[in-house]
Parts: structure tokens; C-alpha cells; sequence
């Protein structure tokens, strides 16, 4: 198994996941807040509908580009 983190994986995608993850888990709830509909979430293994309040939501998910860089 792996023990290194994921900030020190060798492939700039790899690296970038977890922030891909967290934008689409803000807009997801953005989405949901917007729309009324409820999240499907699993904590500590037990799953769970959430319903996520407009208040409680960023409006506006932007980011910077990534920086990429060529491989070697």
C-alpha cells in the first residue's frame, strides 16, 4: 500500500483530484440549495440525506486554473 499523500503523487492530475473533489462537492450542494433536493451522504459508514440550506452554501464556486506542468 501507498503511504505517501496525495499532494506528493507523482502525476499533476492525480495531485489535483482532491480539489476537483471539493469544488463538486460545493457545487453539488449549491445545486441541491438551489433546487430543494436532498444529499446522499455516507459519514462514519452510516448513510444519510441531508438537505443543505441556501444560507449555508457559497454561492459562486470559482477557482483559479490549476497549473500544469509538463511531465519530464
Amino acid at each position: 500500500m501507498n503511504t505517501k499523500t496525495i499532494d506528493q503523487a507523482t502525476t499533476a492530475d492525480l495531485r489535483g483530484s482532491w480539489h476537483a473533489l471539493q469544488r463538486a462537492a460545493r457545487r453539488a450542494r449549491e445545486l441541491a440549495a438551489q433546487t430543494g433536493t436532498e444529499l446522499v451522504v455516507s459519514r462514519n459508514g452510516i448513510i444519510e440525506r441531508i438537505r443543505p440550506q441556501p444560507d449555508t452554501v457559497s454561492h459562486q464556486v470559482q477557482e483559479t486554473p490549476a497549473q500544469y506542468k509538463d511531465a519530464p
